[in-house]
């Protein structure tokens, strides 16, 4: 029988460590897919991409978890549980919506036009 009481308490002991590696690695990935989803890339680049970041994403939940297992219930797991779900919401978007990269393009042209006249000064 596989024993995971040793890989929950790696997971415990290094929490910062980890937390330091997949909080920006979960936030870089979904960006990248974002972007990749904006630039209209390829079926396969923008799938790679998602499923990468699937997995910072159910890593992070797996940690969380570990935290759960032993009782601990506070703030920070209930943030990294969100931050996990919002970016698994995200790139399983892109996985399953072939449309996923117009809407992002769009959204993002949308954006520009409502902030861009704020942060450049009209002449006149």
């Amino acid at each position: 029988m596989i024993e995971f009481e040793p890989l929950f308490q790696f997971s415990r002991d290094h929490c910062i460590a980890i937390c330091a590696f997949l909080v920006p690695a979960n936030l870089f990935a979904t960006l990248q897919t974002l972007l990749m989803g904006g630039f209209l890339r390829s079926q396969l680049e923008l799938r790679t991409m998602a499923i990468a970041a699937h997995i910072y994403a159910l890593l992070m939940v797996l940690h969380v978890m570990t935290w759960w297992l032993v009782g601990v219930v506070m703030a920070p797991t209930f943030i990294l549980l969100f931050l996990a779900t919002v970016c698994l919401a995200i790139n399983g978007w892109a996985l399953g919506d072939r449309a996923f990269g117009s809407w992002v393009r769009s959204v993002s042209v949308a954006a520009y036009r409502w902030i861009a006249p704020k942060l450049i000064p009209q002449k006149g």
